[in-house]
């Protein structure tokens, strides 16, 4: 059973950073496109960055482009999302997921997520 666990979310003031991790198992990181997705209450979830299982590239969406910093450790079969200069419109539940491919992840299609963790940008 693939299992994707987050962490890292908090409570934090405009303009700071947080660093949220999401630990895989049963399959390595490269096995499919993996990334984070964000949902806030009565919007739809929002794609936010994926690094592709062909070649490594990351991508960003413009909301986050410039702020936000998706990298992985292979040995620790985890991947992290680095926020800086956050916004109080970042606030949201924040999921670790992995898809098909990038094009399925940029949909919204994914194969498995997380349980999530809240982000709370506020002063």
């Amino acid at each position: 059973q693939v299992t994707l666990v987050e962490s890292g979310g908090g409570l934090v003031q405009p303009g700071g950073s947080l660093r949220l991790s999401c630990a895989a198992s049963e399959f390595p990181l490269d096995y499919y496109a993996i990334g984070w997705f964000r949902q806030a209450p009565g919007k739809e979830r929002e794609p936010l960055s994926w690094i592709s299982n062909s070649d490594g590239s990351t991508y960003y969406t413009d909301s986050v482009e410039g702020r936000f910093t998706i990298s992985r450790d292979n040995a620790k079969n985890t991947v992290y999302l680095q926020m800086d200069s956050l916004k109080p419109e970042d606030t949201a539940v924040y999921y670790c997921a992995t898809a098909g491919s990038p094009r399925l992840f940029e949909r919204g299609i994914f194969t498995y997520w997380g349980q999530g963790t809240q982000v709370t940008v506020s002063s």
